[in-house]
């Protein structure tokens, strides 16, 4: 390794001043901000503390108000998430709230296609309207929320109740679905609840960091210096990068292991298979605590949920059947090195040196994955096997131990998964089809019985085919852009028919409200009280430090007053003015005694979060471990306690590999890898209005290897065109730059409206989660 920490973040955009003035839309309002920022004291500014609005770690911020604005933020030197620290985009948080094309009323569409301005009592009327509409036409199902791992807890909650408990339809999916629902299923199929049992602090116990398709330096800046900090303090820790391509996380790793796209499965089964013939089991741990499980295997049985006739509605179910590691050692005769290098392109020298890495007890081994492991047509499997080489080696539930999914957005943890804005889900790990789960909801929520349907309402890809078909007739999109991040978005480009009506709910014009027949503006982050929950379980509240813009509402406040308009003012019973706490210990009832305790909220306004379970006021940093966990009565070891179905034991499921749905041929002889840069948060509609960050990557790329570069005949800072069965875009040539493919592979962002990429996305998804794969599929490069 070259570069150290202070490199690193150099490299970022860190700064070492304490408090940064932000940046904006309005280039007029920006130097008159730049201007009075060199003349900040802090001790002018009022001050309040929030989690950052952008990625899943949850950093702590600070930010400073004067005279009604934001004006400047520093990073929290009390959270003990990033200690102080920020990334670039932290660094100009504020920034994204002052664009100078902020929504700020409501607008309805006009027959003419133009918008018109409204009042908000016209709107919340309108939107009642159509689903009370809807619902009498065509039932439960014709309605449909569609949210977010951005919303707020409060936001999910009050669209979870109003939805299921109220319409008694399922039909509400998060865009969390498209990024961290293998995760959910991984974690869920083997200890049958979700989330990770570790904290951020393994990354200052363990020896060994094993990145899975995650490029930490760009996705989880802070995080990753935190790594490196402690490699630096401890130098034989080991960071092993694993990828399809170069990135910056490369540049700091002890090993990399480059695979083919989709190959990762052969990967892991290999490593297996070193551990189980080299006798690097630990026998006593699984014994103890496994169990081994297999599902459905034939491919033609699965499918990928994108051709034939599961083209339109993917349900497939997976069928558990009892193993044995008997058979896992049979099983894993198939995944030998030479085998597996064959099928992955990864040396066998390589392969060995992660079954010793895996195998070696005397060292703490983490394993870190992202969008690169759950965004995959087998992303439920991948997780799996991940936790498989923890569980057959005991390397779990310890400090500096542990499978470590990490998530991609502010809330996916808190308001989705906790919450469990999903189709199938309710909170704190329970779901619609068991009645017992459903009964409990009822109860807390004060409705009849049998009101929440048993039958899961559509997932997310399922529900936008159906809005495609006209099936579901009202859908309200918030704090999302689905026709920036749907993958093969000319199956929904069409403009919808005269009988279906989109409300909208943003801060910003994006490709969705373009399509909307109702624009809501949305109150943003600080501008309205609220509740994250990042990663490592860690449950943050912030309280409302600056007004919104014109007429801007809180998302769960438009759902709630939309619900009272329909005659259901049962389920939000609170004053308009004091509702935020008496929500929040409505919802807390769900996790209390089930392992999933969430603190007061008199406790997380103290405090700078705390990670659940929070048991008398203690927060947990370690799930399943004696000692750690006050739900386990062990005196020592771990206790799986939650795998009710499994004896209280976790399962070891054997995954094979699957080739991926689509593959380079002939026509199509390019991998096309789609993700994100440090600059730019999703689809950039906050981001790109931060001048700094705009400036710094002002559209979108194309990274090409330099022997393809010259074998097509084209330089860095050319013009291809990229194309792939479903669509094509243009797009500038970047050759040895930031990212490097190897050859045959192509890397594209998806931040920039202008340049959609997943017009060229295929939309197979994972047979178990229903998570799309954005990482593989076959394009050609052209020379325009």
């Amino acid at each position: 390794m070259t570069a150290d920490r202070r490199d690193f973040l150099k490299g970022i955009g860190a700064t070492a001043l304490g408090v940064c003035a932000f940046s904006c839309g309005d280039k007029q309002e920006a130097e008159r901000i730049a201007g009075a920022a060199q003349q900040i004291d802090p001790s002018d500014l009022t001050w309040g503390k929030a989690p950052c609005r952008f990625c899943g770690t949850g950093c702590g911020v600070e930010v400073g108000v004067k005279d009604g604005r934001a004006i400047a933020v520093r990073g929290d030197e009390k959270s003990p998430v990033n200690r102080g620290l920020l990334c670039v985009k932290g660094y100009h948080l504020p920034g994204f709230l002052y664009g100078k094309d902020r929504l700020t009323h409501p607008l309805r569409r006009q027959s003419d296609g133009s918008f018109k301005k409204i009042s908000w009592d016209e709107a919340l009327d309108l939107v009642a309207q159509k689903y009370k509409e809807a619902l009498a036409a065509h039932g439960p199902e014709s309605v449909s929320i569609y949210g977010s791992g951005q919303w707020s807890v409060f936001d999910g909650y009050a669209a979870l109740k109003w939805i299921k408990g109220g319409m008694r339809s399922n039909n509400i999916e998060p865009n969390a679905r498209l990024c961290m629902a293998s995760a959910v299923m991984g974690f869920v199929t083997q200890f049958q609840s979700d989330e990770p049992m570790g904290c951020y602090d393994d990354f200052e116990a363990a020896d060994d960091i094993v990145l899975w398709g995650h490029n930490a330096a760009e996705m989880h800046p802070v995080l990753f210096s935190r790594m490196l900090e402690s490699k630096r303090k401890r130098p034989g820790v080991r960071i092993i990068d694993l990828g399809t391509r170069r990135t910056p996380t490369t540049d700091y790793a002890d090993m990399y292991v480059e695979f083919r796209p989709g190959s990762d499965l052969a990967l892991a089964n290999g490593i297996l298979h070193l551990i189980v013939k080299n006798g690097w089991v630990d026998e006593a741990f699984v014994k103890e605590n496994v169990v081994f499980r297999r599902g459905i295997e034939d491919l033609k049985t699965i499918g990928y949920g994108c051709y034939g006739k599961n083209a339109e509605r993917y349900g497939f179910k997976d069928k558990a059947k009892p193993s044995s590691f008997a058979e896992l050692k049979t099983f894993l005769d198939d995944y030998t090195p030479e085998k597996v290098s064959r099928i992955s392109g990864v040396p066998v020298a390589q392969i060995e040196a992660l079954g010793k890495l895996y195998g070696d007890r005397s060292r703490g081994t983490v394993s870190t994955w992202c969008m690169g492991v759950n965004q995959h047509s087998r992303g439920t499997w991948m997780n799996n096997l991940i936790t498989d080489l923890h569980l057959i080696t005991g390397k779990i539930s310890k400090p500096g131990s542990n499978p470590f999914s990490i998530t991609g957005q502010p809330s996916a943890c808190g308001t989705v998964r906790e919450v469990g804005t999903l189709a199938n889900r309710l909170p704190a790990d329970m779901v619609v089809m068991k009645k017992k789960h459903r009964d409990i909801a009822e109860e807390i929520w004060g409705v009849k019985p049998g009101t929440i349907p048993k039958k899961p309402g559509y997932h997310a890809m399922d529900l936008f085919r159906a809005w495609s078909r006209g099936d579901v007739k009202v859908m309200w999109v918030q704090t999302t852009n689905p026709w920036m991040t749907i993958p093969h978005l000319s199956r929904i480009e069409e403009r919808h028919g005269d009988d279906q009506f989109l409300v909208v709910s943003d801060m910003y014009p994006t490709p969705t409200t373009d399509r909307a027949d109702l624009i809501l503006p949305a109150a943003a982050w600080i501008e309205r009280e609220g509740v994250f929950g990042n990663t490592e379980r860690r449950t943050q509240q912030w309280d409302r430090l600056v007004d919104p813009p014109g007429e801007a509402k809180e998302d769960a406040w438009q759902f709630i007053q939309v619900a009272k308009r329909m005659g259901m003012d049962h389920l939000f019973p609170w004053p308009d003015d004091n509702w935020h706490e008496p929500m929040w210990e409505e919802y807390r009832k769900f996790t209390l005694g089930r392992a999933k305790d969430v603190a007061s909220y008199k406790q997380l306004r103290e405090t700078r979060g705390l990670r659940w379970p929070v048991i008398d006021g203690k927060e947990t940093r370690y799930r399943y471990a004696a000692g750690h966990d006050p739900y386990v009565k062990k005196a020592k070891g771990v206790h799986f306690y939650k795998a009710k179905g499994y004896g209280e034991k976790a399962a070891f499921w054997l995954r094979p590999y699957h080739p991926p749905a689509e593959e380079p041929d002939n026509e199509y002889p390019f991998w096309l890898c789609t993700g994100r840069v440090l600059e730019h948060w999703h689809s950039g509609s906050m981001t790109r209005r931060v001048k700094e960050l705009h400036q710094a990557v002002p559209e979108a790329y194309v990274e090409l290897n330099r022997a393809d570069a010259t074998e097509l005949g084209v330089k860095d800072g050319d013009t291809v065109r990229v194309a792939s069965r479903r669509g094509s875009l243009e797009l500038t040539v970047h050759v040895d730059r930031r990212g490097r493919p190897p050859r045959g592979s192509v890397f594209v962002p998806f931040f920039d409206e202008g340049r959609r990429i997943n017009l060229l996305t295929l939309d197979a998804m994972c047979n178990i989660s229903k998570e799309p794969d954005y990482k593989k599929c076959a394009v050609r490069i052209e020379r325009v």
